[in-house]
């Protein structure tokens, strides 16, 4: 085969034989893994299944991992977290600008918040603005680097479920004009489905299920036809729904699954809320 056409096929992210211990307890357990470029996969699993652990070790966070983990292009990886990790002394166009440099970096900085909603924002000061804009401009500061793979670490689960919707048709969107490869760590069924094309649940230390979600974009959270997909997730994560007489649904299982989005127990604990005129 031609060089050139190998590297066209290669993945973006390849794991072979993964390993991970914490104090003797075996979170990964020879993972192995190969993520397309281009690829938008979600990664589930129980609260403390390691997933996090996962995507640190992708993102060259973790040195104590066994095996070994390859990126096509390590100098061009960017991390999104739940908490947005803005300095706070820095102001907005700062903040995203981080670690960048000259005239372009600049212009690439206001470019990639008007893309995310925040045009006219970049002199405001981090805690100026709502939860759902920390995370907009958290995302425009990983925009400016060009990643060629997004790892995202439950970015939206400090939201309310409005903003949730919003930020996962702007995420989408941006995955759509940029075409990284992402890896989204999730505890929402719903928001997997809707969002990724591959789902990964994590148990015991191994991929337990890896589907592929073949409906189109965009996706609705009342499209019946995802019915199917979010059964065969929630069953791999040991969660049983039943019907109660007033025709609800309802969820039996595991702490830190949602099976719905809107219904995220965490959002009444967390201080930023996004406002209604926040844009898109």
């Amino acid at each position: 085969m031609a060089p050139h056409t190998e590297q066209l096929i290669r993945p973006a992210v390849q794991l072979r034989g993964l390993t991970r211990s914490f104090d003797g307890r075996t979170v990964l357990d020879g993972i192995d893994l190969d993520l397309p470029s281009g690829q938008f996969t979600a990664l589930l699993g129980h609260s403390g299944s390691g997933k996090s652990t996962l995507l640190r070790a992708v993102a060259g966070l973790d040195h104590e991992v066994a095996g070994s983990g390859q990126l096509t292009a390590p100098s061009r990886v960017s991390v999104v977290f739940q908490d947005s990790r803005l300095l706070p002394w820095q102001r907005v166009l700062d903040n995203v600008l981080l670690g960048l440099d000259g005239k372009e970096a600049e212009q690439k900085g206001r470019a990639a918040l008007a893309e995310v909603g925040l045009a006219g924002r970049e002199r405001a000061w981090p805690n100026e603005l709502s939860g759902g804009e920390a995370q907009r401009a958290a995302l425009a500061r990983s925009l400016v680097r060009e990643p060629e793979l997004l790892l995202a670490d439950e970015p939206f689960g400090a939201l309310d479920a409005l903003t949730r919707i919003r930020m996962h048709t702007l995420l989408r969107e941006l995955w759509e004009r940029h075409r990284p490869s992402v890896l989204l760590v999730t505890h929402d069924v719903d928001e997997a489905i809707v969002l990724a094309d591959r789902v990964l649940v994590l148990d015991e230390g191994r991929i337990g299920l890896d589907l592929t979600i073949d409906r189109p974009h965009p996706r609705s959270y009342r499209d019946p036809l995802l019915g199917e997909y979010r059964e065969r997730l929630l069953a791999a994560l040991g969660v049983t729904e039943h019907h109660d007489h007033h025709g609800s649904d309802g969820i039996d299982g595991i702490d830190g699954i949602d099976g719905s989005h809107g219904n995220d127990g965490n959002h009444d604990r967390h201080k930023h809320h996004e406002h209604a005129e926040d844009p898109k």
